[in-house]
């Protein structure tokens, strides 16, 4: 059942089963750094990071004016866009992924800039951390509405 999810969570869910096919775990609106939020954070079987930004329409393309805050942050960055987005507004030097809510194709291999070891050992952890506090409130909200009171923490605010 797909509740009332927008159209770029709708292309997220797509995105992240395209990236499960190819052995990548990911977890949605996930925050590298402070003032930073991605759609789609990627980690692959080999350590690899990818951001994909997912983009429901031309407004919502326009109104991004962080995307490039995103490339340190990852070692390939993608658009995500539907059928019927006009993928020539997309800049260069990027990937480029197709999709919907069901599924998603990578058309454009995004180019690779390798991540220093310190950061993605950063965020690496980051993502296990928040991956775990995401599936304790899924299982046990109770318990972690406590942990955020005790300890002072919002998952994914670190």
């Amino acid at each position: 059942m797909m509740l009332d999810l927008q159209p770029g969570q709708k292309l997220a869910r797509g995105v992240s089963r395209l990236l499960h096919s190819h052995g990548f775990v990911s977890i949605e609106e996930f925050m590298p750094s402070r003032g930073l939020r991605v759609d789609v954070f990627a980690l692959g079987p080999k350590g690899q990071i990818w951001v994909i930004e997912c983009k429901s329409s031309r407004a919502d393309f326009q109104a991004d004016s962080k995307w490039q805050g995103y490339l340190d942050w990852c070692d390939r960055y993608f658009w995500a866009v539907d059928m019927a987005f006009a993928t020539d507004l997309l800049p260069g030097g990027t990937g480029l992924i197709i999709g919907d809510a069901y599924d998603a194709e990578i058309i454009r291999m995004a180019p690779e800039s390798k991540l220093v070891a310190a950061r993605r050992k950063a965020l690496i952890q980051k993502f296990a951390t928040d991956a775990a506090r995401r599936l304790q409130a899924c299982r046990d909200p109770g318990v972690a509405a406590f942990s955020t009171l005790k300890t002072g923490m919002i998952a994914d605010d670190d």
